[in-house]
């Protein structure tokens, strides 16, 4: 990856609608070499998907919890069967298997308490689990999709990571 593909990502990550053409401009490429190269990108995974972010609040879905989880059983077969349904979960935005005191951590967005209620009553009749600790957000600070981006290689060293690009 070069600039010119830093460039182009950091740009997709604030705004994805934007054009071939308008993104061309912005990094120094006509249309063809520039969807040439998001193709590659797209191609080797380094996009991994392209969506709209929405606000779950104007959604009714204003309620956010954290939710560690430790279990007495590591096996793969309990792993696997565990992971599947947490997946299945649509309450569930990130899953995460842990290192520290917490085996795994989950990000729930629902509607409220009650449907978080509902939400935990079908997670731990799920399978049989340690303990569930559940930690409630009270205000959103920062939230971001945006990777911290690195520089391009100058001299064999890397640069702190890109800031604002296009502007």
């Amino acid at each position: 990856m070069d600039s010119i593909d830093l460039k182009i990502l950091a740009l997709l990550q604030q705004d994805a609608t934007l054009s071939i053409a308008a993104i061309g401009e912005k990094v120094g490429l006509s249309q063809t070499p520039c969807w040439k190269r998001i193709q590659r990108l797209e191609a080797d995974g380094v996009i991994d998907r392209r969506v709209a972010v929405l606000d779950p609040v104007k959604l009714g879905l204003g309620l956010t919890v954290f939710v560690s989880i430790e279990t007495a059983d590591h096996s793969r077969e309990w792993l696997e069967r565990f992971a599947a349904t947490v997946a299945a979960m649509p309450e569930v935005l990130e899953f995460y298997r842990m290192a520290g005191d917490v085996d795994y951590m989950l990000r729930v967005v629902v509607a409220d308490m009650r449907a978080y209620d509902t939400f935990y009553k079908q997670l731990i009749a799920t399978l049989p689990l340690k303990n569930v600790t559940s930690r409630f957000a009270m205000e959103k600070v920062k939230s971001t999709t945006a990777l911290p981006l690195p520089a391009p290689p100058t001299n064999g060293r890397h640069m702190p990571a890109l800031s604002v690009v296009g502007e």
